[in-house]
Parts: C-alpha cells; structure tokens; sequence
C-alpha cells in the first residue's frame, strides 16, 4: 500500500492503525538517537557542575536524562500525528514492523 493510498484510506475510515507503544519507543529512539544525545546532555550537565555551576549542571543533567523518557513516551502519538503527512516515516515505520494498517470492519447493517 502506497502512503497516498494509505492516507486516502485512512481518511475515509476504512483501515485504521494499530501502533505498539513499546516499539514505538524503540523506532522513534533509533530514529533520533535519543541514547547519543542523553548522554552528551548528561554530559554537558556534569562538565557544568564540574566547573562550578552545580544548579545549572544538575538542571542539564535532568534533562538529558528525563527528556529522552519523556520523548519515548510518546511516541506512539507522535507516529499517529506525522503518518498522514510523512511519507518516509510511513514507510520505515511499516518496514520495520512498528505500523500495522489493519482494516476496520464494516458495520452491519
């Protein structure tokens, strides 16, 4: 299935998503490398309280380490809000198995 398939599909309501939120979390964590930036964030914080800004080095050091949690907590939502607009995200997203198109039942009637 083609993204503008996809979209079109999804749009007329007759597949919808299913997104795993634990692989959600690992695809979007690849995909930005949350690991390499968290520690270079960390990092960064140590060398500050190193220096002497002990309350800004702590600071920065929180946020490298609660801001790639925070990002892998959502990324289930993240990947619902950009499949639509992203072609390239759709796609990886598909390949690697974190998106699953599934199609909706029709009502009865």
């Amino acid at each position: 299935m083609t993204h503008a398939e996809f979209v079109a599909a999804w749009r007329e309501g007759r597949i919808a998503v299913a997104i795993d939120p634990a692989e959600a979390a690992r695809f979007v964590s690849a995909r930005l490398l949350l690991p390499f930036v968290g520690i270079a964030v960390v990092g960064l914080g140590i060398a500050l309280v190193l220096s002497g800004w002990l309350w800004t080095g702590i600071g920065i050091g929180a946020i490298g380490i609660l801001a790639p949690r925070m990002i892998k907590r959502g990324a289930r939502g993240f990947l619902l809000s950009r499949i639509a607009t992203d072609p390239e995200l759709f796609t990886a997203g598909v390949a690697a198995g974190v998106i699953e198109v599934v199609p909706n039942d029709p009502a009865p009637g």
